[in-house]
């Protein structure tokens, strides 16, 4: 999670009702996230936030609920059917957490991570899609009583597999990030060429708490051993569920990727779910989602075969371990610019991508970048308008934005210049002339 939950003005879905609760929603949000990193608050205080937090939830769906049924919407039921989700469900487990353990830091971060992600996804989709500005990405979402029989089977593998406890956190999981974790993908296909999409999630410590704990691991960190007897733990676990979804004895596996939670959280953007269910197993975090007739491949990382397995493995893992390097976020709506900026400098900095503005935005707010390299000219929320939301804001005015753009005329560069960019770098420069500009800010930086 990132250091500050920042409303923008983009969220804003243009129903004065909706739209002030969600500002308030925003802030008791970042209060609590600033109270969580206080060692000196007590657990009173928390306690008081969260009920806080809670209450105006309530608040805010009974009355976007009330709206939705004024002007006749028709997405209401499946809208309500998040909410009920939320508010019976996914509210009540994360306060049993809290309680069990004693208002523990892990705790707190599991109820922050999910609820600041789910509130940010829901504003951003769910929400804006009532006034038609976007679409549900629930459209596919099984009936519930599928989903919550899935939902058991699930709970007696858990069981099996290593005598965990689990409960339901949510049926309707958008994504949120729990903590550190392990995004496991597996696609599956027949002979016509019709695909399913199973992505398993494991917070770490699930991994090092059962897995790691039967192999006798003695350290908290993951190797290229327990990852690999994890990759085969974790495909007889979707072979078994993938039983209840098609006709498994039809299909076969046909890729198999380690994702990073930036490709994972495009999946989701550009997806629409039929199953998306989070559990605390009591050892740590746990998420399943399926896709059907997936199609888009773009950003993923090499498909993990017998003869590339340990090298991919290794690449994941050290992938994992880059949190010293500075962070750079790329936004332009081209998947061949994001992977070659991405290719370009991911040796020496750690890289997120984005789609679209709005994408870039949320990235901002969920982990903050040392530097967005930052499109101009990108459909619904351009360069510029990005650029506004970053310094309308105080707790991200700061970050530095370099445009990275086909269009570095006069006309373009004034209409920007009083945001306060970092500079331009068009795309028409040699590779090696973007990586020695980024390299060369990082550099005045570090001696100014």
């Amino acid at each position: 999670m990132g250091n500050q939950f920042v409303w923008q003005e983009r969220f804003n879905i243009g129903v004065d009702v909706i739209d002030k609760e969600h500002r308030k929603l925003f802030s008791i949000m970042n209060r609590l996230i600033v109270f969580s990193k206080q060692e000196d608050k007590s657990q009173w205080v928390c306690q008081e936030g969260i009920k806080y937090f809670k209450d105006h939830a309530m608040k805010h769906f009974t009355e976007e609920e009330a709206y939705m049924a004024s002007i006749n919407y028709i997405g209401f039921e499946t809208h309500r059917r998040l909410h009920d989700n939320f508010r019976r469900k996914t509210l009540p487990e994360l306060e049993k957490e809290l309680a069990q353990t004693g208002y523990s830091p892990e705790a707190v971060s599991h109820f922050l991570g999910v609820c600041a992600g789910w509130l940010i996804g829901h504003t951003l989709t769910e929400d804006h899609a009532i006034t038609g500005k976007t679409k549900s990405k629930w459209g596919n979402l099984l009936p519930q009583e599928d989903q919550t029989a899935l939902g058991q089977v699930i709970i007696q593998l858990l069981y099996d597999l290593f005598r965990l406890e689990a409960r339901v956190i949510s049926e309707c999981y958008g994504g949120e990030k729990f903590g550190d974790g392990i995004y496991y993908r597996l696609v599956y296909e027949n002979k016509q060429g019709e695909k399913w999409e199973i992505i398993l999630i494991f917070e770490e410590k699930l991994l090092l708490n059962t897995v790691g704990s039967i192999m006798g691991n003695q350290t908290d960190e993951l190797d290229v051993m327990l990852m690999n007897v994890t990759r085969y733990t974790a495909q007889q676990f979707a072979s078994r569920l993938s039983e209840q979804l098609f006709d498994s004895d039809l299909y076969e596996i046909k890729e198999e990727n380690l994702l990073t939670y930036q490709q994972f959280e495009n999946i989701f953007e550009r997806e629409r779910l039929q199953n998306s269910l989070l559990f605390n197993t009591g050892a740590g975090y746990f998420a399943f989602c399926v896709v059907a007739s997936h199609t888009n491949q773009n950003g993923m990382e090499s498909s993990i075969k017998a003869e590339n397995a340990i090298t991919e493995i290794k690449k994941y893992l050290k992938k994992d371990k880059v949190s010293s390097k500075k962070k750079i976020l790329v936004v332009d709506d081209s998947s061949t610019i994001r992977q070659a900026m991405k290719e370009l400098l991911s040796k020496d900095y750690q890289v997120a991508i984005a789609e679209s503005g709005l994408s870039g935005i949320r990235s901002i707010v969920l982990d903050r970048p040392d530097l967005v390299l930052l499109d101009y000219e990108m459909p619904v929320c351009d360069g510029k308008q990005v650029l506004e939301m970053i310094r309308s804001e105080k707790d991200i005015a700061d970050i530095p934005v370099i445009f990275l753009t086909g269009r570095v005329d006069k006309e373009s560069i004034i209409k920007v210049i009083s945001l306060k960019p970092e500079g331009y770098l068009s795309k028409t420069l040699k590779p090696i002339e973007i990586k020695k500009s980024v390299d060369e800010y990082f550099e005045k930086l570090k001696n100014a």
